[in-house]
């Protein structure tokens, strides 16, 4: 694209600093760069205004929308069922490293479609379309699917210590409690279920990598019970 211009002592400031980031972003993908700058020159803007929002830019539109339909039902009196956040207290890192997949925008791509994700079946897809064009899926994005499934299964805590799988469940965003209960009762000698509705499922003796195997198989089983 040839951009003609008058002299740039005709030009705001603004108009300058905007041709400037064009120069300076210029490669295929540059698109999110060029957006974060033309907010700087310009500021957030207004809500519901013409322009675009401060509040949309930095959080994204689908959750921008989600905060305000959540607002929005408060100020009605309706109730909020919160989003889930599961716990998951095991020593490891979760994200999508830099090394895997290099263009910021397509990072960001990812994780906006791992916020979409409902059921197992869509993590598997996205887990093979990631090997399909990424390579091998890193430890970092496996430990950050495995938060993912904890939110389809309506778990609120994952625990894993030694040989023992603690989870918990949230009472609010459960399905199907009454196929968890069907499962352990097909296994009562590796699974029971507490008071307080907390699944504990004994592992076989092995190192962290294999346990962390174990438990996500143990998942697996939970969703074809019927509880996403």
């Amino acid at each position: 694209a040839y951009l003609f211009i008058p002299q740039e002592s005709h030009l705001t400031k603004d108009a300058q600093k905007r041709l400037k980031v064009l120069m300076e972003h210029s490669d295929l993908g540059s698109g999110f760069q060029i957006a974060m700058s033309d907010l700087r020159i310009r500021g957030g803007g207004t809500i519901l205004g013409a322009s675009q929002s401060g509040y949309i830019a930095a959080v994204g539109y689908e959750m921008f929308l989600q905060l305000m339909e959540s607002a929005i039902s408060e100020l009605k009196g309706e109730s909020v069922l919160e989003t889930l956040d599961p716990e998951i207290n095991i020593s490891v890192s979760s994200f999508i490293p830099e090394s895997y997949i290099s263009d910021i925008d397509q990072r960001l791509s990812a994780y906006r479609r791992l916020a979409k994700i409902r059921n197992l079946e869509e993590i598997t897809d996205f887990k093979n379309e990631m090997i399909d064009r990424f390579g091998p899926v890193p430890a970092e994005l496996s430990n950050l699917l495995l938060k993912i499934m904890l939110k389809t299964l309506s778990a609120k805590r994952f625990d894993l210590n030694e040989n023992v799988l603690l989870l918990y469940f949230s009472n609010d965003h459960i399905k199907n409690p009454d196929g968890i209960i069907d499962m352990i009762a097909s296994n009562t000698q590796q699974f029971s279920l507490s008071p307080d509705h907390v699944l504990k499922a004994v592992l076989k003796k092995t190192g962290e990598k294999q346990m962390l195997s174990q438990a996500k198989n143990i998942l697996k089983e939970i969703a074809q019970h019927g509880n996403c």
